[in-house]
């Protein structure tokens, strides 16, 4: 009888875990994120959250899409349709100055990866090389307003260059030498695709020619949300994660890149070495000064009408 009484306690203690368990699980607050574009490195604190449970461990289920048109995530998280949306600061400014209920709550990349790209054996070797050169760009605009300010830096214009539209083969139409140099290369990816190839580049950073700093990768809120008290559980299990992938950067490129065997690739692995220290460090912090400096150069590139006050699409949510 003690014996079949001991089982008993026991069978129900173990019953009780499991429910326990599963009642857990069931009350994780669902979240969801609508990516930028498709799974790279610079999503790795998302991912890396996601896959070595810290994300669960704030008492968070949150699902990951990638987006079929990257220029959506913005807007359906503005139509109530998504908790949070991948975006650049830059578009930001844009979004900020239409009026879309939009606010940055927190940041992935806390530095640009946007640059200017040359072949290393070639003949730029300043910016001021580019006199009479062809430069090729996918999007116009602020890679316009990007470049313009790089080129007044080295006291030259626009009208000096040659913008050639090269859609999204910014590295291979340089190789093929349909322009002298590309704008709009991530200083992560295409430098690396083009050693990869044999083809070295040589990068020329914005913020070291005249651009004020930014945020690349950065995380956007309906405004009407700020005070969901999700976020700043979100945002502390990505600190979490970014401690982790600092500490362990292969082992967490191990745990992101078996996610999908199409991501554990040479570009990629190399890709995430890159990344790695440009991780911002506190996801949730905000330097408003900086935010502030940015719309301003927004506004005299003429990409803005306005600045609004930056409280009003960037708060600090911790």
């Amino acid at each position: 009888m003690k014996r079949i009484a001991l089982a008993t306690g026991l069978f129900a203690g173990l019953m009780f875990s499991v429910l326990m368990t599963a009642a857990q699980a069931q009350a994780a607050d669902k979240m969801t994120v609508l990516l930028d574009w498709f799974v790279n490195p610079d999503h790795a604190a998302l991912i890396v959250a996601r896959e070595k449970g810290f994300f669960e461990a704030e008492g968070l289920d949150v699902d990951l899409i990638a987006p079929a048109d990257p220029n959506d995530p913005p807007k359906l998280v503005a139509a109530g349709k998504a908790d949070l949306a991948v975006s650049y600061q830059p578009q930001l400014h844009l979004m900020a100055d239409q009026g879309l209920p939009l606010v940055r709550v927190g940041t992935l990349v806390d530095q640009p990866l946007n640059s200017l790209v040359v072949l290393e054996d070639g003949p730029i070797q300043s910016i001021a090389d580019l006199k009479g050169r062809k430069v090729g760009f996918s999007v116009g605009g602020f890679e316009d307003a990007l470049l313009g300010e790089m080129l007044k830096h080295a006291g030259l214009t626009l009208s000096d260059i040659e913008l050639v539209n090269v859609n999204w083969s910014l590295s291979p139409s340089m190789i093929a030498g349909q322009v002298d140099a590309v704008i709009g290369a991530f200083r992560n990816f295409e430098l690396n695709q083009m050693d990869i190839v044999g083809r070295p580049g040589r990068a020329f950073l914005p913020e070291e020619h005249g651009v004020p700093t930014y945020d690349e990768l950065i995380l956007l809120s309906h405004s009407d949300h700020i005070d969901d008290p999700r976020l700043p559980r979100f945002l502390k299990a990505l600190t979490a994660a970014t401690a982790y992938i600092r500490a362990n950067p292969e082992e967490a490129w191990m745990a992101f890149a078996a996610i999908d065997p199409a991501l554990d690739d040479e570009l990629n692995h190399r890709a995430w070495g890159d990344t790695v220290p440009l991780l911002a460090t506190d996801p949730g912090a905000l330097d408003v000064a900086r935010y502030d400096a940015f719309a301003g150069f927004m506004q005299d590139a003429g990409l803005t009408q306005t600045t609004p006050p930056v409280e009003t699409y960037a708060v600090d949510v911790r």
